[in-house]
């Protein structure tokens, strides 16, 4: 199948998903995740209507962003803190702020370049060593650092174990909403989204209220990391 194809079954799955949760029509933004993929099937992606991509590595993104100024382009993988500020003039959205320190060093960039991005802060839900993300417990810190500049914190995003079942997807993406409502509701500052959800556990997350699932191979295919390096 085409990657139109892939993208309208993709868009299918959403819709079916949000009503079986009862949720509007529309709640839940795809995030068509290229990370690897060449800017051939980008563009036939955007050309589909897909509007928003993600990508993994900073190096990455700095070199599609300019070839499709015209899309909105996310940072979906671990941000090292020397390269914030080429994320900073690539990337529009930030889904992987683990750290205060990392928050505080994004904003300051901003300042003096005069940038903006919505942040949102990875939460190592499950606890796995070998993922990034902060503790729960200095989420709170964190979306307070992020009222002191231009770039607002709009939510949580986190990783689920990949070979996890059911049951244990449902308890971590239900985590993850619980915590963004409680820290939401203590520090008083809206945290719309929850980013959680790829190709194999979308319609789990947005049965706990994920606001965006980061999808790839179900749009692009199978990733062949031979060619990339990666």
């Amino acid at each position: 199948m085409s990657i139109t194809e892939n993208l309208k079954q993709v868009c299918e799955r959403i819709v079916s998903a949000e009503q079986r949760a009862g949720r509007a029509i529309g709640s839940v933004r795809l995030l068509a995740v290229s990370k690897t993929y060449p800017m051939e099937a980008v563009r036939e992606a955007f050309g589909a209507g897909q509007l928003a991509f993600g990508e993994n590595k900073v190096q990455e993104l700095a070199v599609k962003a300019p070839q499709l100024p015209e899309a909105e382009w996310h940072l979906i993988g671990h941000l090292q803190s020397n390269k914030a500020r080429v994320a900073l003039a690539h990337a529009t959205w930030i889904h992987s702020v683990d750290s205060v320190e990392l928050v505080r060093r994004l904003q300051r960039i901003a300042k003096e370049d005069d940038r903006k991005a919505s942040l949102l802060l990875e939460v190592n839900v499950s606890g796995e060593a070998s993922k990034f993300g902060m503790a729960s417990e200095a989420v709170e810190e964190a979306v307070l650092a992020a009222q002191e500049g231009p770039c607002p914190c709009v939510g949580l995003m986190t990783v689920a174990p990949a070979m996890a079942a059911e049951t244990e997807l449902h308890r971590i993406f239900a985590q993850l909403r619980t915590l963004r409502d409680t820290v939401a509701a203590h520090v008083g500052t809206p945290l719309p989204h929850l980013s959680m959800g790829m190709s194999g556990d979308m319609e789990i997350a947005i049965a706990e209220g994920a606001t965006i699932v980061r999808i790839g191979t179900a749009i692009f295919g199978q990733r062949d990391y031979s060619k990339t390096g990666n």
